[in-house]
């Protein structure tokens, strides 16, 4: 269903700090013709934050219309308030989703049992397929293993993005969650070992700026091909490293603009730019691997 290399998809921007429609066509483009194998429209990498619910809900709309079903679209579709991830989830719906991606609830620190009732009443309010986010580095909230499996038994939750970076922690899931549950990586750097683990993919943001590079390197991975997947992994471990010096989405935004992709590398506000050095550390990875000149 969601397996494979799926993209954290920036949302380009024009100067005047509206959605780059034009260039988000190409993006699209770009990540089907790569062989990229879904979309995350409008998460965290996506500037959801800054995104009013009826501009949120356009861009997944207009990115089901690029992907004319020859592409995964998963809209992220998460919230702190329950309510309104429920609306996002039956909005995304309305506009041909093929899923959802809810993160945990950030800033009001649920307890667990807060997270599981939360989740399976957004699950149970729509009919689309929803993969699980946990991110404890942003939301501080950290979805526990044993809650997972309480909501794996849910018929609509599918499947979860680890985004903790502890492969320790996919194997106690492994042990706790129904076979067919699927469990990705939302960490590139151990994104390779994590799919090496048994873990069906990943939701990345490095596939944003290599995006051929990553469907090659989880076609390795998933299908246990060791040697070649790490060879794959060992020159992007430093661009993995580069995308986070900054608060994503900030790096893979400039990445993109040096390469020639998006017109402008412009963020909402509160993020900006990165600074000089940032610039520096980024270009001279994306140099070394060929990307740009």
């Amino acid at each position: 269903m969601f397996k494979g290399s799926i993209v954290a998809l920036v949302t380009p921007m024009s100067e005047s700090g509206d959605v780059d429609y034009p260039s988000l066509q190409k993006l699209v483009e770009f990540h089907v013709e790569s062989g990229t194998d879904g979309l995350v429209a409008v998460g965290t990498t996506g500037e959801s934050a800054t995104l009013p619910m009826n501009e949120h809900i356009h861009v997944v709309k207009k990115i089901v219309e690029y992907a004319a079903g020859r592409i995964k679209v998963i809209s992220g579709s998460g919230a702190n308030s329950t309510d309104e991830a429920i609306e996002l989830s039956q909005a995304s719906a309305e506009v041909g989703a093929d899923g959802l991606l809810s993160v945990v609830p950030y800033y009001n620190k649920p307890q667990q049992r807060g997270m599981v009732a939360h989740f399976e009443k957004v699950a149970d309010a729509c009919e689309l397929p929803l993969l699980l986010y946990n991110v404890p580095g942003r939301t501080v909230a950290d979805l526990s293993p044993q809650s997972t499996a309480v909501l794996a038994a849910h018929p609509r939750i599918v499947g979860l993005k680890d985004a903790t970076g502890d492969l320790k922690r996919l194997q106690e899931l492994k042990q706790l969650v129904p076979e067919d549950f699927i469990l990705l990586s939302g960490d590139d750097p151990t994104g390779c070992e994590f799919m090496l683990q048994g873990g069906q993919g990943v939701i990345s943001v490095t596939a944003n700026v290599v995006p051929a590079m990553m469907a090659k390197l989880c076609k390795a991975a998933v299908s246990g091909a060791r040697d070649q997947a790490l060879q794959i992994d060992k020159p992007l471990q430093a661009l993995h490293q580069a995308l986070f010096i900054e608060p994503n989405p900030v790096m893979p935004k400039w990445a993109l603009y040096r390469m020639g992709l998006i017109p402008s590398p412009v963020l909402r506000l509160p993020m900006v730019q990165p600074e000089l050095t940032s610039q520096n550390t980024i270009e001279a990875v994306l140099h070394d691997i060929g990307l740009i000149s």
